[in-house]
């Protein structure tokens, strides 16, 4: 008797397209990323499960942002069932635009996620700029004339 499952081809397709061996593939795998601005700063999630926390390194050179973790290999002498897990180096690489303020970036990592915080710097923040009024200068207004 065959069992019948509708979803099949559409796990085989997405095993295949997340097993293949690009480095693309394997960083967005291993390192999903988060990213959304909040009032004045921007805010990086990145999961980084399993990671060796001494690992996690962030830089920034010139506008770009780098994240590099490393998991640890296991053991080979293990008898293995299932491997899913990737092991190794990972690295992803972000470019940041002029509005973000580059000396005070704030990264913690916590449970397995690494927040990066990015704020916004002072020359792209929104501000108010004021209207002069100079003494004696006579004021338009849009009211229509009255007709003669």
């Amino acid at each position: 008797m065959i069992r019948f499952d509708p979803f099949r081809d559409v796990d085989r397709l997405a095993e295949r397209l997340l097993s293949s061996t690009t480095d693309m593939s394997q960083a967005l795998r291993a390192m999903p990323l988060d990213v959304y601005r909040s009032s004045d700063h921007y805010v990086v999630h990145c999961d980084l499960p399993g990671a060796d926390p001494g690992s996690v390194d962030v830089s920034v050179e010139g506008r770009a942002l780098t994240i590099r973790a490393q998991r640890s290999a296991r053991p080979d002498n293990a008898d293995w069932l299932t491997q899913e897990r990737q092991t190794g180096v990972f690295v992803r690489q972000l470019t940041l635009g002029p509005e973000v303020d580059f000396d005070h970036i704030e990264a913690t990592y916590t449970d397995g996620v690494l927040t990066l915080t990015l704020p916004v710097a002072e020359q792209a923040k929104p501000r108010r700029i004021e209207v002069a009024h100079p003494v004696g200068q006579t004021q338009l207004t849009s009211e229509p004339q009255a007709t003669r």
